[in-house]
């Protein structure tokens, strides 16, 4: 960091009331610093000017033009150094850190339960208590008890990946066929990386971990499709470290299969908002083809049961995600009739009509699992499917939506 010229990290700033006050708070998607800063008033006119062309004694000649006041360059250091401290700031104090906690992950045999303790209990009984608390009509779908058994084959399903204390009972709308309709003993589970990747896919060897039991990855299927890949499957490996979206699969998936030997292929994706940015399809970056063919080749000649599941939230409209003002029940209503039109191509297993749902209007409702049911859907191919639960949590600073999809 030019301590004359502080930059803000690329970290997330959204609106929240605190105490009365409307500040914009500051987090790290990425995870390199598990603070949360508010920022309000004079404090949020600084920081703003953190952009790395604004020197100190630049930052205070805006501070007197905006609000007539001289800050002491001391106060402005004190801030740059808070900042910094907490990994907020570009530069070697940061790369220290980030370059630590990089090395301590690839050094890792396993994945960490990044979220365990703070979107689900550590403790496995607490755990397991809550995820059969999701089966519980009239939220949820009721117990796996095999009714179902006998049914056409799941072969995919689509759950979300908003947080278990939000949207559990959808996820058992999912897994519930699942558990009875699918005799895979591996799941192929695509995620969405939320903070964006330089490939379009990130696999890892890593188990991942989870207070009900490590879930093994198939290693020899991982590698198997590394090389029928031709590309870096592994060259965004980090974007997994704190990534929820197959976190929260891999905790389902080990409740449901307790006393059953199981492993996954853990794939974070990120391609299909990038496409669409810049008017193409996701087909058209020859890597995403390659990976999603080699992908199929590989389930065909691996000789094992594997069913794919998609961890995928939709829409996310408000101010959180940068709009101007909270979602009023109308939008909430409109909001669910264009997931549904959206989700048709996804119940017949079209993932170009799927994509271009979405960007026709520019996905101005921006679905979160864009590249996940994508891919899905790309590798599955046709198919036939149904909606088993659709829901929204709205809440002042952003609505999010999402939906339960078993595919057979």
């Amino acid at each position: 960091m030019n301590e004359s010229a502080p930059r803000l990290r690329r970290v997330e700033a959204f609106p929240v009331e605190h105490e009365g006050r409307q500040c914009v708070a500051l987090r790290d998607p990425a995870g390199y610093t598990a603070a949360i800063v508010l920022l309000h008033g004079p404090l949020l006119d600084i920081v703003s000017l953190f952009d790395g062309e604004h020197t100190i004694a630049d930052i205070q000649a805006a501070m007197m033009r905006r609000r007539g006041q001289l800050v002491e360059r001391r106060q402005l250091e004190e801030i740059v150094e808070a900042l910094d401290q907490q990994g907020f700031l570009d530069g070697p104090g940061f790369a220290v850190r980030r370059a630590a906690i990089d090395n301590d992950f690839l050094a890792s045999p396993t994945r960490p339960a990044t979220h365990a303790g703070t979107a689900y209990a550590t403790d496995a009984e607490e755990l397991r208590a809550m995820l059969d608390g999701f089966f519980a009509p009239p939220a949820g779908p009721g117990p796996i008890d095999g009714r179902g058994i006998g049914g056409p084959q799941v072969r995919a399903v689509i759950a979300p990946h908003i947080d278990f204390h939000r949207g559990g009972p959808a996820y058992a709308w999912a897994y519930r066929d699942l558990a009875e309709r699918s005799q895979a003993d591996v799941f192929v589970v695509f995620g969405t990386c939320h903070t964006g990747m330089e490939h379009p896919f990130a696999l890892t060897r890593k188990d991942y971990a989870s207070p009900l039991g490590n879930v093994p990855v198939d290693r020899e299927f991982v590698e198997a499709l590394s090389k029928r890949a031709r590309q870096d499957c592994f060259g965004s490996e980090l974007a997994h470290r704190v990534e929820h979206s197959i976190e929260f699969q891999a905790v389902f998936l080990r409740y449901l299969y307790a006393d059953r030997e199981i492993r996954i292929v853990p794939v974070l994706a990120s391609f299909a908002h990038e496409a669409m940015l810049t008017g193409r399809r996701p087909d058209d970056d020859p890597r995403v083809p390659r990976f999603l063919d080699a992908l199929a080749e590989t389930i065909a000649a691996s000789g094992r049961r594997v069913a794919l599941v998609a961890g995928a939230d939709l829409a996310h409209l408000g101010p959180r995600f940068g709009d101007p003002a909270p979602v009023s029940t109308l939008e909430l209503a409109r909001i669910e009739r264009e997931d549904r039109a959206m989700l048709e191509p996804v119940t017949a297993g079209d993932a170009q009509a799927f994509f271009e749902s979405v960007a026709r209007d520019g996905d101005r409702r921006r679905i979160c699992g864009l590249s996940p049911i994508y891919a899905l859907l790309r590798t599955l191919g046709r198919g036939a499917g149904s909606v088993k639960r659709y829901g929204q949590w709205p809440d002042p600073s952003g609505v999010v939506s999402f939906a339960s999809v078993v595919l057979e």
